[in-house]
């Protein structure tokens, strides 16, 4: 099976996780719960990641763990300015362009310096509408974005 192959058989996948990850409403507390058991996950596991939540321009959830560095800030960033730009998960834009076998890095336009399609960032959407992004940067990139999926799923299941 060829890499753009692959893709394409995943981004379904990741779409329709979009599709089922939306709430009723997400507020500051919610980012608190979900921010926090990504750290709490992320300590039991001993992932050395950084967490971070905005609404619109604001931050309002941020951690890093131990052996996480500010080059994980910047990546975070960098994924978040992709789902503003494409309105879908970093991890299901980078998908969608190796599925049409291009590189977003050449292919989209944007610059690789501040715009990264890579797994990690997840849209936050209440009732259809884009709110903001939850992130995690330090793992390969799938492992980074079934991170976010699993709290979210999880968050949404026992709200």
């Amino acid at each position: 099976m060829t890499k753009a192959s692959e893709a394409a058989s995943l981004l379904p996948l990741l779409l329709e996780q979009e599709r089922t990850l939306q709430f009723d409403s997400f507020d500051l507390g919610d980012a608190w719960i979900v921010g926090s058991r990504l750290v709490e996950l992320g300590t039991a596991r001993r992932h050395p990641i950084t967490v971070s939540i905005t609404f619109g321009e604001q931050r309002v959830f941020h951690g890093a763990l131990p052996g996480s560095s500010a080059d994980n800030d910047g990546w975070l960033e960098n994924k978040f300015r992709v789902i503003r730009r494409f309105a879908n998960s970093s991890f299901a834009v980078g998908t969608r362009f190796r599925a049409g076998s291009r590189d977003f890095a050449t292919d989209s336009n944007l610059d690789p310096r501040t715009h990264a399609a890579h797994g990690g960032a997840f849209p936050l959407r209440v009732r259809g509408s884009l709110i903001g992004v939850v992130g995690v940067s330090e793992l390969a990139q799938r492992d980074d974005h079934d991170l976010v999926v699993e709290v979210l799923t999880w968050h949404l299941e026992h709200r």
